[in-house]
């Protein structure tokens, strides 16, 4: 916790070293690169369906946080599948709803219907942001519900997101969330029932109808692929959810998450902690596993003056980050968020996705050149 702690600190370092406002739009110069994994993408925007945001942040002399976006065909009407990044509020607000029952904490124990595993809320969180785990971001859902993590998004003025199925499950779309059983610190046990939450809604969106084909049951099936019943979180608020876990206090108190100083630290040291150091192999889950801004296309350790607080989701050709990038030595921080799908073939669920070759690299420079040009600052 002691790096998380550093981050919360940076208000003091910041207020010392100040950080002055620039007429330049980064964000634009960045694109503009002739770097050629920038190019790669800048040549044709659309057909990767690019949308990017880039926020400068500053501090007045009395530490005031204010920020300045610049963003790139950023439309929330213009869909893309969220993939792995609707575990970020998933993981913040079961740490919300357990907040509602007494003597609970992120090492509160609890068991979900039809599992023998003892779960611990700490364990899950960590294995959601160091892996991406889906089975733990399941778990957390089964616990907090689609009901619930829908309208407290929507209550902090995160409205345009709809969670509404689970990520690699065999009954993906069940609304009927598990029976839980909450062990609490006073050795007591919070039964919660099981609980069928509220039917999802198509989305009417730009783009849900996406490719030339998809595979089903081993099949090529001729047609675009419809995502109009999937989970919905465009990039602005993702985005958002981000400054509010990073900047509370740039928020109205209706607008943040209702967690305790202790989750908030907790939500943040996860979301930096690298795989190694949560006991993962680093040959299989290496330093830039889920980290596709700067370290996305290396397996290059990340340097201990760098840390960076994010989620990523990879799915059906997008991916996708949205991250808080800090060097603490250098002074500087920012936060940026990005999508792009990568499906030359058109087809979906053919696993022939130009990742490596063409997403990650774009990613990974685009962190990096926006990391040179906050440094020169």
């Amino acid at each position: 916790m002691k790096i998380c702690r550093s981050f919360i600190m940076l208000t003091l370092i910041f207020l010392v070293f100040g950080c002055s406002s620039t007429k330049k739009n980064i964000l634009q110069e960045t694109l503009a690169s002739d770097n050629p994994k920038i190019k790669n993408v800048m040549s044709n925007p659309e057909t990767f369906e690019l949308q990017i945001i880039y926020t400068q942040i500053f501090r007045d002399k009395n530490n005031k946080v204010s920020f300045k976006d610049f963003t790139y065909r950023l439309n929330a009407e213009n869909y893309f599948y969220p993939a792995s990044t609707v575990k970020f509020p998933i993981a913040i607000l079961a740490l919300e709803k357990l907040n509602t029952i007494e003597n609970t904490s992120i090492n509160t124990q609890y068991t979900i219907e039809g599992k023998s595993d003892t779960l611990r809320f700490s364990e899950e969180i960590t294995k959601v942001f160091a892996v991406s785990d889906n089975e733990a971001s399941t778990n957390l859902l089964e616990f907090a519900g689609f009901d619930f993590v829908n309208e407290s998004m929507a209550a902090k003025g995160l409205t345009s997101f709809k969670l509404s199925h689970r990520l690699s499950t065999s009954n993906p779309g069940d609304k009927k969330t598990k029976a839980v059983t909450v062990y609490s610190e006073d050795a007591k046990m919070v039964n919660l029932p099981a609980f069928t939450n509220k039917s999802s809604v198509a989305l009417q969106l730009n783009a849900l109808k996406k490719g030339i084909g998809y595979i089903k049951n081993g099949e090529l099936v001729n047609g675009p692929f419809d995502f109009s019943n999937k989970n919905y979180y465009p990039l602005e608020t993702l985005h958002n959810t981000m400054k509010r876990i990073v900047f509370p206090e740039a928020f109205k108190e209706s607008e943040r998450f209702n967690l305790t100083k202790k989750d908030r630290e907790f939500i943040l040291f996860s979301m930096q902690n690298l795989p190694k150091n949560a006991g993962y192999n680093p040959t299989e889950y290496y330093d830039g596993y889920c980290k596709f801004f700067m370290f996305g296309d290396t397996k290059e350790n990340i340097p201990s003056n760098i840390k960076i607080c994010n989620k990523v989701g990879d799915a059906y050709g997008t991916l996708i980050d949205c991250a808080y990038i800090v060097d603490e030595a250098n002074k500087v921080e920012f936060i940026v968020s990005a999508t792009l799908l990568v499906n030359k073939d058109g087809i979906f669920n053919d696993d022939k996705y130009e990742y490596d070759t063409v997403g990650l690299p774009f990613l990974g420079e685009l962190g990096r050149q926006l990391y040179a040009k906050n440094l020169k600052k």
